[in-house]
Order: structure tokens, then C-alpha cells, then sequence
């Protein structure tokens, strides 16, 4: 063998070795990495199994929203302002996991300031919001949480603007489009119904308890002859109307009625 085949040969050597021992150095170190956590948006059932544990949280600047159970320190929905400005906060959820029906509490009480409903379902999907008027400023991701509250309220899917009105204390109408009812025996709970096949949205704004800082909506989302129902505990429903959106743009409502 010639002295050239020599080198080469020992060059290849040595290149193989470097780069077994390379790979076997970036494997070691790949393996004492730590992993980096994943987020868990999810609250797995049982996650709450004593009455102190803490709330699931969103927050965005301004604005914080949480769902907790009775025991916490924010039981139910909640969302708290958090910023001394033009802006108020907002919760956006859906109970059930059904999309059809979207409730939002309006915060209107001011820099840390908490407002929210205690009744809610065995599954919440919730964002935090930032609202100037009826304007849509600024919101969060979405957060599911699951079997928090001790006793969910149900879901009632029988619901039509039929019922509603037999069932119902008290009703009102704009321009046949949106109806919105309420009860209050035992438990208050509020309907808003679509009553009309168009592009619009139905519609209930509401306050309860006499309070005039945190205003409830319901928009009903499923189209015709379908109704959405909130439910308020034993608190009594103070100011009500109906309201037509599309989208956010707001069709027609009708001045608030006092109960």
C-alpha cells in the first residue's frame, strides 16, 4: 500500500470515530434535557375533590376571568376589571359543550372589581374580553373546565318559545324576532328565544338583584324556535329586554323594562 492510500485510510478511521462519538455526546445530552411541560387546558373529572381548591383562571391585560368551585375563593364564573380604564371586562362561556347557546357577564363595576353567577354546568368553555360599550375590544383563548361545580345546573334542550311563554312569569318581544322570559319560583332563570327564520340573532339583556354593575346576556345562536336559559340562583331579576344582533351589530331592542 502506497504512503497516500496510508493517509487515507487513517483519515477515514479517525472521521468514522468522530462521528460515532459525536452522535453518541448529542443522544446523552437529547436525553438529559428535560422535557418542556405542556399546558393543560383541560380539568380532568375528580380533579376537585376538596372545597379549597383553587380556581381555573384566563387573563389578558385589563381583565381576569375564572371558573371555581363552591369552596374557592371565586366560586362559579367570574370576571374581575383589573385595569382603571375606558374598558370593561367581560366572560364569554358556553355550557355543555353545546355552541348554540353563548352567555357573556358584563363587569361594570370599576378597577378590581368581581362579578359572575355561581350556577353553571358540569362543563364551562370560558374567555376572558375587554368591551368599550357593546363593543368587542380585546379577548383570550377559550378554556374548557369540567365537573367543578358540586350540584351543575342541567341542561334543558326541550325548550321552545311555545314553552317558554307557558312556562315563563313574564315575556317580551321585539319586532317578533327575539322573545325573552323569565321565572323566578324557587330558582330565577331567564329565556332568550329566536323566534323568527332569518340572519338574526335573539338576544336577552338582563340585570338581576337589583344590582346595575354586572349586565347578563344571552344569544341565542341555533337559529328559529330554539331558546337559551340561564339560571340565577335566588336572585331576582331586576331589568330585562329583548335585543336582534347580526352579529354584533345590533338590529333592533326595545327600552329596559323594570320587574
Amino acid at each position: 500500500m502506497t504512503l497516500g492510500r496510508i493517509f487515507i485510510a487513517v483519515a477515514a478511521a479517525a472521521a468514522l470515530a468522530l462521528g460515532t462519538d459525536v452522535a453518541a455526546t448529542a443522544a446523552s445530552s437529547a436525553a438529559a434535557e428535560p422535557r418542556q411541560p405542556v399546558a393543560e387546558t383541560r380539568v380532568t373529572p375528580g380533579a376537585y375533590d376538596s372545597a379549597t381548591d383553587e380556581p381555573s383562571c384566563v387573563r389578558i391585560r385589563g381583565a381576569k376571568a375564572c371558573v371555581g368551585p363552591d369552596g374557592s375563593d371565586r366560586p362559579g364564573i367570574t370576571v374581575e376589571d383589573t385595569a382603571g380604564d375606558r374598558l370593561h371586562a367581560a366572560v364569554e362561556y358556553y355550557q355543555h359543550g353545546y355552541l348554540g347557546t353563548q352567555y357573556v357577564i358584563h363587569n361594570l363595576a370599576g378597577k378590581g372589581q368581581v362579578r359572575g353567577n355561581r350556577e353553571i354546568g358540569k362543563v364551562v368553555t370560558f374567555r376572558v374580553a375587554l368591551y368599550r360599550g357593546d363593543r368587542l375590544v380585546k379577548h383570550g383563548r377559550w378554556k374548557t373546565v369540567q365537573n367543578i361545580a358540586k350540584y351543575p345546573i342541567k341542561r334543558d334542550t326541550r325548550i321552545t318559545p311555545a314553552t317558554a311563554r307557558a312556562r315563563a312569569k313574564l315575556c317580551t318581544t321585539t319586532r317578533g324576532a327575539a322573545m325573552t322570559c323569565f321565572a323566578e319560583r324557587g330558582s330565577a332563570y331567564v329565556l332568550a328565544c329566536d323566534v323568527r327564520t332569518d340572519k338574526y340573532q335573539a338576544r336577552a339583556e338582563y340585570f338581576v338583584g337589583g344590582d346595575p354593575t354586572a349586565r347578563f346576556e344571552i344569544r341565542q345562536l341555533a337559529g328559529t324556535d330554539t331558546c337559551g336559559k340561564a339560571e340565577h340562583g335566588e336572585l331576582a331579576i331586576s331589568m330585562y329586554r329583548a335585543a336582534v344582533f347580526n352579529g354584533a351589530h345590533r338590529v333592533a331592542d326595545q327600552l329596559y323594562r323594570y320587574n
